[in-house]
């Protein structure tokens, strides 16, 4: 699927949105908006290694005023199926949006199938990446303020494409990723059909798209930081669930699913919203459909915006938006100065 213009981008395919763009260090404008929002050599280090080069340079967010650094929004939200939520009261949420950037999961369309007000908004960037192994599953969506350098969808590799699961867009001072990470599927099964404790079929999958992932963002931040957003799929500590213990063998808080988190936040991957908000427990982002879950806060955390550790210092703040309705999932935000 492609609209002219640049707006649409379909799953399965690798693009720039210009010849040359991932690897441009400087974008030309006339604007003095823009020439006043550089940031001032001073307060950036000394020394910087090659990741943190990318934030010496120009940038596209908006300006703050007062001569301070520039700030930019970002929100993260998985609908659980944008047809039926935008039809819901609760889609004003967009239209009241004051971000930058936002990134949808499990949108299950396609944009021909959306309304165009839904599908392309006015005043917004619009890529999709839709699933084509499967209809009305999976799939993300990114809206922003701003104009990418390059946008790409999926991972590279052909066996982690065709879900919809991966947005990349290349922001001049950061790669940005919204993801719909895998889940773990189904419990699998003994010779009797009956569940084997623990055991889930999609869970090996879910591990390897996230070691892919974290190649492919590694790759990446040799060249500019990383920030990510997404529904992960896994709560990572007890903290990040109303019922650790009865979850221990539940797909979501599996040892080796938290391991991965381990290991992704070893490699310098800062979770914001701790990073801001500290141990406070009690704040989730997912509640079930079942047993009034929401109503009594028995939830998970499982929505983050991870930013690269280059990235910790301009954290400005990090929020759940867990008073938005419309989906099982609410919305998590994060805001940078840079």
């Amino acid at each position: 699927l492609r609209q002219e213009g640049g707006k649409f981008h379909q799953s399965g395919f690798v693009r720039h949105a210009q010849d040359g763009a991932a690897d441009r260090k400087h974008i030309h404008t006339d604007s003095p908006w823009l020439m006043l929002a550089l940031l001032p050599q001073a307060i950036l280090p000394e020394k910087r290694s090659v990741r943190n080069a990318a934030l010496a340079a120009g940038t596209t967010c908006r300006y703050a005023g007062g001569g301070g650094p520039m700030s930019i929004r970002l929100v993260s939200w998985n609908v659980n199926g944008l047809r039926a939520v935008s039809a819901k009261p609760e889609w004003r949420w967009f239209a009241e949006n004051t971000c930058d950037v936002i990134g949808l999961q499990e949108t299950k369309a396609m944009p021909e199938q959306l309304k165009p007000e839904v599908a392309n908004p006015e005043g917004w960037e619009a890529h999709w990446a839709s699933s084509v192994v499967k209809k009305g599953y999976s799939g993300v969506a990114v809206f922003s303020r701003i104009k990418p350098l390059a946008v790409r969808c999926e991972l590279p590799q052909p066996e982690w494409q065709g879900e919809g699961r991966i947005l990349h867009l290349e922001f001049e001072k950061f790669h940005f990723f919204n993801g719909y990470f895998p889940n773990g599927g189904a419990e699998e099964l003994d010779e009797n059909g009956k569940p084997i404790p623990g055991r889930f079929k999609r869970v090996p999958y879910k591990m390897g798209f996230f070691d892919a992932f974290t190649a492919y963002a590694e790759e990446c931040r040799k060249s500019k930081p990383i920030v990510v957003c997404g529904d992960f799929n896994i709560a990572h500590k007890a903290i990040d669930l109303a019922r650790p213990k009865q979850n221990e063998k539940n797909t979501g808080f599996l040892p080796e699913e938290r391991a991965f988190l381990d290991r992704f936040t070893a490699l310098g991957y800062v979770d914001t919203f701790r990073h801001v908000h500290g141990d406070v427990e009690g704040r989730y982002s997912w509640w079930s459909y079942k047993m009034r879950a929401r109503e009594k806060n028995v939830g998970w955390r499982i929505d983050y915006f991870f930013v690269s550790e280059e990235l910790k210092p301009y954290i400005r703040d990090a929020w759940i938006e867990d008073d938005v309705y419309g989906s099982d999932h609410c919305p998590v935000g994060l805001e940078l100065d840079i």
